[in-house]
């Protein structure tokens, strides 16, 4: 039961995180938080080694304050950035760069694919309006689209998952 439980509650955790961002462009913050906070007792009762346990606390509170600077820019939403420190907490050192890896490149993919979605969209509204094509090309480069960031992050942490601290734990 508890190997059941130390392999899917992070990847549950962040599939809830992505589906959350899909459907409504925000990640709750009682998410992040229980994703952070169940480390703690998920550690413990796993056995995690004092030394590993100070090696994934140092990996979240340093993704954190990178998510923090990726939110100053505008680069990345709150909650985003806090999923980030949540699931970095439980990768720790050793798959911390596959995980932000991963999710760089499931993000990317995202990015482009809603980039191409909001520019079909508009051409569609632009034929609807009979608006002239001086107004398109403002319109593209005024294009902002949301990308919804949770869903890179829970597919590059259910990749980097599988090489974790946690499915080699319990035995």
């Amino acid at each position: 039961m508890l190997q059941i439980l130390s392999n899917s509650l992070l990847p549950i955790l962040l599939i809830i995180a992505a589906a959350s961002d899909v459907l409504s462009l925000r990640i709750p913050n009682w998410l992040n938080i229980l994703t952070a906070a169940l480390f703690f007792p998920m550690a413990w009762i796993t056995g995690m080694p004092l030394h590993e346990f100070g090696i994934h606390l140092a990996v979240g509170v340093g993704l954190f304050m990178a998510g923090f600077m990726f939110f100053q820019f505008g680069l990345f939403g709150g909650g985003d950035a806090k999923l980030m420190a949540a699931a970095g907490l439980w990768f720790g050192s050793a798959q911390a760069l596959p995980f932000l890896f991963m999710t760089a490149l499931a993000g990317g993919l995202l990015a482009v694919f809603v980039g191409l979605w909001s520019v079909v969209a508009m051409h569609w509204d632009i034929h609807a309006s009979d608006l002239k094509m001086a107004s398109f090309g403002k319109r593209l480069f005024s294009l902002k689209p949301n990308v919804p960031y949770g869903l890179a992050f829970a597919v590059g942490g259910i990749i980097a998952f599988k090489d974790s601290w946690w499915m080699h734990a319990i035995v």
